[in-house]
C-alpha cells in the first residue's frame, strides 16, 4: 500500500489523464550508461578518422559492453559504446531523427521524459521508447538552449548533431555524475568524450566538461542552464525544515531511480546513507515503478523482486558487521565481500588508469568499490543504488563539527557541491563502470538537491549533536511504525568509506608509499610534479602511477589539488587551527569529533575500535 501511495505521487500528471499523442513507436524504456565519443569538425574526410576514432571508441567498452554503434558522415562522427539496462534487446545509439538530419549520441538517464515528451510542441516522431531520444527532440525543436527552457531531470552527458546547419550542442547534467570531457585537435576539431583516455592522445588541449553547462557550436560558448538560488554562495536559505517532508521527497527519488529491466542491488556499506537507500528500495523492490495503470496503481510486479546487497572491507572491518546487522533487518540477500591489503595495492594502477585521478582520498575509496564492482558484475547484476552526495548536501563529514556559524555551513555545503564531478561522482561513476555495472545516486535527485539545499542551514549544523541529525530524524519514525533503520545505525557517526573498509587499509597505503618513495623523491617532488605538487609519499605514489597512464600537463590539470582535511575545501581548512598542520584527508583526522581519532583515543572508543565497530 505505501509503494502505491508514492507511485501515485511520483507519476506525472499528465499520465493521470489523456496525452495527445504523437506518431511513434510503441514505448519501450531503454535506460542506457554508456561511453560516447564525438569527432566534430574534422579538417579531413570522416571516414579518414573511422579507424581511429573506433580504436578509440575501444577505450571506452568496459563503460558499454553490450553493443557499439557509429556515425561517420561528413566531417562529423559520433560513437556510442552502449551498458543497456533496460530492454536489453533494442535501443542502440547513435540516435537518428526521422529524417536523419539530427543525431544523439547519450550516456545517461532521463527520469521525468515522458513530462519533457510531453512538454514538446510541434510534431515528433519517436523511433524508440528511449528516455534519451526526447533530448534529441528538444534540441530539434528550441535549440542548444533547451535546458534552460526544460527542467530535465536526470543524470546524462550527450552531444547533438545537426546534418541540417552543421550545428551541434553538448552538455552535461547539473551535478556532473556523468563524467565529461572535451579536447580540441590539431586541426581545431572539437572532441567529446565520457572519458580522458579517449582524448590524452590525439587532442593538443582537453579538460573536464563542465556539470550544468552546455556547449553551442553556433555562438562557440559555452552557457550555464543549472543555476538555482541556492547555486550562490551569498544567498543563505531559510525555508524551515518539514521531517516528514524530507522523508517523502527522498522515497519519490528512490522510486524515480527504480527502472530496470536487469538485476540490480544496492550498495550497503552499514552507514546512515546507504543503509537508508537500502531500506527504502526493499519496500518497493516488489513493483516495476515505470508501470502505472489509469487509476495510480501499480501495473506490474517487478522482473526481480529480490534486492541484493553489497558490502566490501577488510576481515573485521567496521561496515561489514554494520551491513550485515541493516542487511538482516530489512531482508536483503547480503553479499559480504572480504579483500586483501595486497590485493588492494595490486589493483592501484588500475584504479587509477579508470579513475584518471591522483586524489588521495578518491583513490583510497574506489580501490575497494573498485574491486567489489567486479564481484557484483560477475554475479550477472548491470545496475546498484548508493548513497553518495548525502554527506556534501547535509554537511556530514567530521570537520563540519568546526562550522563557525549557519552562514559558513552553507557556503561550504555550496562549494562541496560544485566540486562533487572532481571527487565522489568520480569515483561512484568510474569504479563501477570500470566493469559495466551502473551506479545511480537517488540522493542527488535534481528534486530532491533543491528541497535540502533551499532548507535554512541551521537545521543541518552539528554543534553539540552528530552530523546529519536532520536526515535521522526524518527517519527515526514514531513508535509502532514500521522502522526504516535499528537506531543504532541510524544514529551510527560518519565513517568515510575509505576508513569504514577497515583502518588498516589506510595505514598499509601509508606503509607501502613509504617503502617505494624515497625522502629524496618527495624533497624534489616540486620540480618533477611542478602543479599541485605532491606533499606526502602516499600522494607522491599515485601521481608517479598517474603520470605513467596520462603524462601530459593537460591531465594533470584535470585533478584538482588544495590543502583538505577529512575531504574539506581548502576554505574550511581555516575554521580549526589544527586542521592547518595536517596533510591527511581521513575522517580520523578530526581529532575530538571521530570516536577513533588518531590519538586522545576516550576508553570506550579504544574498546569500540579494538571490537571492529565504528559507532
Amino acid at each position: 500500500e505505501d509503494a502505491v501511495a508514492i507511485l501515485a505521487q511520483v507519476r506525472p500528471a499528465h499520465a493521470r489523464g489523456v496525452v495527445r499523442v504523437r506518431r511513434e513507436v510503441v514505448p519501450v524504456l531503454h535506460w542506457a550508461m554508456c561511453g560516447i565519443l564525438a569527432l566534430l569538425g574534422l579538417a579531413e574526410d570522416a571516414e579518414t578518422w573511422r579507424k581511429r576514432a573506433l580504436e578509440l571508441a575501444k577505450l571506452l567498452r568496459h563503460r558499454g559492453p553490450d553493443w557499439s554503434g557509429i556515425y561517420c558522415k561528413g566531417n562529423h562522427i559520433l560513437c556510442h559504446e552502449r551498458l543497456a539496462i533496460v530492454d536489453p534487446d533494442s535501443g542502440e545509439q547513435p540516435f537518428f531523427t526521422a529524417d536523419k538530419q539530427v543525431i544523439l549520441a547519450a550516456n545517461g538517464e532521463i527520469y521525468n521524459h515522458k513530462q519533457l515528451r510531453a512538454e514538446l510542441k510541434g510534431e515528433h516522431t519517436f523511433l524508440t521508447g528511449s528516455d534519451c531520444e526526447v533530448l534529441m527532440h528538444m534540441f530539434v525543436e528550441d535549440g542548444a538552449g533547451f535546458l534552460k527552457k526544460h527542467r530535465v531531470n536526470g543524470m546524462y552527458a550527450f552531444v547533438a548533431f545537426n546534418e541540417n546547419d552543421g550545428s551541434f550542442m553538448a552538455a552535461r547534467d547539473p551535478i556532473g555524475i556523468m563524467p565529461l570531457y572535451w579536447g580540441w585537435g590539431k586541426d581545431g576539431s572539437v572532441w567529446f568524450s565520457s572519458e580522458m583516455k579517449a582524448l590524452n592522445n590525439d587532442c593538443e588541449k582537453f579538460e573536464l566538461f563542465p556539470p550544468g553547462c552546455y556547449y553551442d557550436s553556433k555562438s562557440g560558448k559555452v552557457e550555464r542552464f543549472y543555476e538555482p538560488e541556492w547555486w550562490s554562495e551569498s544567498h543563505i536559505p531559510s525555508t524551515p525544515i518539514n521531517y516528514k517532508y524530507v522523508r517523502d521527497e527522498f522515497e519519490r527519488s528512490i522510486v524515480r531511480h527504480l527502472m530496470a529491466d536487469v538485476p540490480y542491488g544496492v550498495l550497503l556499506s552499514g552507514g546512515l546513507d546507504s543503509s537508508l537507500v537500502a531500506s527504502i528500495v526493499q519496500r518497493h523492490v516488489a513493483f516495476r515503478t515505470e508501470d502505472y495503470s489509469s487509476d495510480g496503481g501499480v501495473h506490474h510486479k517487478s522482473h526481480w523482486p529480490v534486492l541484493h546487497s553489497f558490502c566490501i572491507g577488510l576481515p573485521g572491518s567496521p561496515d561489514l558487521q554494520a551491513a550485515q546487522k541493516v542487511a538482516d533487518m530489512i531482508g536483503t540477500i547480503h553479499h559480504s565481500y572480504t579483500f586483501t591489503v595486497e590485493q588492494g595495492i595490486d589493483a592501484l594502477s588500475d584504479v587509477i588508469f579508470h579513475l584518471e585521478t591522483y586524489d588521495v582520498t578518491t583513490i583510497r575509496a574506489s580501490t575497494p568499490m573498485f574491486l567489489m564492482s567486479r564481484k557484483i558484475k560477475a554475479l550477472g547484476v548491470k545496475m546498484v543504488l548508493s548513497g553518495e552526495g548525502a554527506d556534501e548536501m547535509l554537511g556530514g563529514y567530521l570537520y563540519f563539527h568546526k562550522a563557525p556559524n549557519k552562514e559558513e555551513f552553507h557556503k561550504e555545503l555550496v562549494r562541496k557541491i560544485k566540486d562533487l564531478h572532481k571527487y565522489d561522482c568520480l569515483r561512484c561513476n568510474k569504479s563501477t563502470m570500470a566493469w559495466g555495472l551502473e551506479a545511480r545516486v537517488p540522493f542527488l535527485d535534481r528534486d530532491f538537491l533543491d528541497v535540502i539545499m533551499n532548507l535554512d542551514p541551521e537545521a543541518k549544523m552539528c554543534t553539540g549533536r552528530i552530523e546529519k541529525h536532520l536526515l535521522r530524524k526524518a527517519f527515526d519514525v514514531e513508535e509502532g511504525e514500521k522502522p526504516f533503520l535499528p537506531k543504532d545505525v541510524l544514529w551510527r557517526q560518519k565513517e568515510q568509506f575509505s576508513d569504514g573498509v577497515g583502518y588498516s587499509w589506510i595505514d598499509a597505503l601509508k606503509d607501502r608509499a613509504a617503502a617505494v618513495i624515497t625522502d629524496k623523491q618527495l624533497e624534489m617532488a616540486k620540480h618533477r610534479f611542478p602543479y599541485n605538487t605532491p606533499q606526502t609519499k602516499e600522494a607522491y605514489l599515485y601521481r608517479q602511477i598517474f603520470s605513467t597512464h596520462f603524462p601530459q600537463e593537460a591531465a594533470a590539470k584535470t585533478v584538482p589539488g588544495g590543502p583538505s582535511i577529512a575531504c574539506s575545501t581548502a576554505t574550511a581548512v581555516e575554521w580549526d587551527e589544527a586542521f592547518k598542520n595536517m596533510a591527511d584527508p581521513s575522517g580520523r583526522a578530526v581529532k575530538s569529533v571521530h570516536v577513533d581519532a588518531y590519538d586522545s583515543l576516550e576508553p570506550a572508543a579504544k574498546k569500540a575500535k579494538t571490537n571492529g565497530s565504528a559507532a
